[in-house]
């Protein structure tokens, strides 16, 4: 790996001293598919100057991260594995071809192992030869994060059916999951799987909207279209998670009919569910490295909308609208002709930008860079893919290893804070009662709690 590496960067070196030769036309290219009538220049550069400040903040924060990033050193790494409430273990989760590996690729370039630009083709996880060759991942494999003091033991499972096996023994291994959904091609059968088996091992989870890139750049969808689209995903989504609740509860109570429903109703079931509001849904794309919360936006909004960080965040996702006239949040966007906030505030700002790949405009997209404050070099702006810059414009603005390992962070419990059911799990098969197990094998729950490598009773699971 280390002569690999070597390899890359000195043919990065190689080519920054020799002129880049003008790229050939591709004959036969058919033009893009117009979309809709674009937005005059001024508009569009008028919008990304009212989040500017705010985003140049942001971006300086993310570049200070992104640099001390790239100094962990091993023995930082082993003294982080000494403390157990810096440690998240996660699983990435998901149907074949749906973003995982891309998305191990982008989190794995957050700590300056590889480029984000080899994001998505190094697919640095899938270390064996046939994975590499049949661009799938056949095995689980792990590695060790740094992300503002905490260790995150991330571990990249295969998406296909074939090795069902490697995902429940990840998911066995970990107390939390990314849960991956590509937006074109919404729930797959290894989707449900993978919600099921979490669901029964406890795990707190994280459902991340892929691909958002492929709503316009494929589908062709307008901003309004691609809201009502997403929409329906997370309906998709937050269905099969019901159907998996409900089924766990009526299993419990088999006695009546009349008991499984009060059974149902009495259960609390408010967790479970996927609300972007609630701040456990991510929406991006892991090929282009970009990824953001409704928070992300809200913070950008609040003082030039002079509404509370918490209302705005509730208030973009959802039939609300902003009055400019009350300066606050309302009800009843579709019934009175206006844009939901978050086609208003999120969405079109994204795909405005991405416009930029059909309508080829250097000098607009480097207005916008630099409005937003992000550095774009003349060598990437006149590069003869443009999304390219693009790429590395979004990347930057909206960095998707900060917004989802900071919601790792908050939702995932380190290992002293699983409960004690999962605990038992790990000692006793489902055919077993923990309860009937001898007194002495009963004490090692509370050593399995504590985390303590230095313990008497040192339990490893292999």
């Amino acid at each position: 790996i280390c002569q690999t590496l070597a390899n890359l960067f000195a043919l990065t070196i190689c080519s920054s001293h020799h002129p880049q030769k003008p790229s050939r036309k591709r004959r036969n290219t058919p033009p893009p598919t117009p979309r809709r009538k674009q937005k005059q220049s001024h508009v569009l550069i008028r919008v990304f100057w009212c989040i500017g400040s705010v985003a140049r903040q942001n971006n300086n924060a993310c570049c200070k991260k992104v640099t001390m990033s790239r100094r962990v050193e091993l023995s930082q790494l082993v003294e982080l594995q000494r403390q157990p409430d810096h440690i998240r273990n996660i699983c990435i989760l998901a149907h074949v071809d749906h973003g995982k590996t891309t998305l191990a690729d982008s989190l794995i370039a957050s700590n300056g192992i590889i480029s984000q630009r080899l994001a998505g083709k190094l697919r640095y996880l899938d270390s064996r030869p046939d994975e590499q060759e049949r661009q799938i991942t056949m095995k689980s494999s792990s590695i060790a994060l740094q992300y503002e003091g905490h260790l995150v033991n991330l571990i990249d499972s295969p998406g296909h059916v074939d090795f069902s096996s490697e995902v429940s023994t990840a998911i066995r291994l970990c107390d939390g999951a990314i849960i991956v959904v590509d937006v074109v091609e919404g729930v797959c059968p290894q989707t449900r799987i993978c919600l099921r088996q979490a669901y029964q091992e406890k795990l707190e989870t994280v459902l991340l909207l892929n691909k958002l890139d492929r709503l316009v750049l494929e589908k062709r969808m307008d901003a309004a279209e691609a809201y009502r689209h997403l929409t329906q995903v997370l309906e998709q989504v937050n269905a099969v998670v019901g159907n998996i609740f409900a089924s766990d509860v009526l299993a419990k109570e088999v006695i009546s009919t009349k008991d499984q429903i009060s059974a149902l109703e009495d259960t609390d079931d408010s967790r479970i569910y996927y609300t972007p509001a609630n701040g456990n849904v991510v929406f991006g794309s892991a090929l282009d490295g970009w990824g953001f919360t409704l928070k992300t936006f809200a913070k950008m909004y609040q003082d030039k909308l002079g509404v509370p960080l918490d209302q705005l965040e509730q208030g973009m996702w959802g039939d609300y609208f902003y009055s400019p006239k009350k300066k606050t949040i309302e009800k009843g966007a579709y019934e009175k002709g206006r844009k939901p906030l978050f086609v208003q505030l999120v969405l079109d700002n994204l795909w405005n930008i991405y416009d930029l790949v059909d309508n080829r405009d250097p000098d607009k997209l480097k207005s916008i860079s630099e409005k937003l404050g992000i550095p774009q070099t003349a060598r990437d702006l006149k590069h003869a893919d443009i999304r390219i810059p693009i790429r590395n414009l979004l990347s930057q603005w909206l960095p998707i290893d900060s917004s989802l390992l900071a919601l790792i962070l908050q939702i995932v419990p380190n290992p002293r804070q699983i409960p004690e059911s999962k605990a038992e799990k790990l000692l006793c098969s489902r055919m077993e009662d923990f309860r009937t197990f001898p007194a002495q094998t009963q004490a090692l729950k509370q050593d399995i709690l504590k985390c303590d490598s230095a313990a008497p009773n040192l339990i490893v699971f292999i």
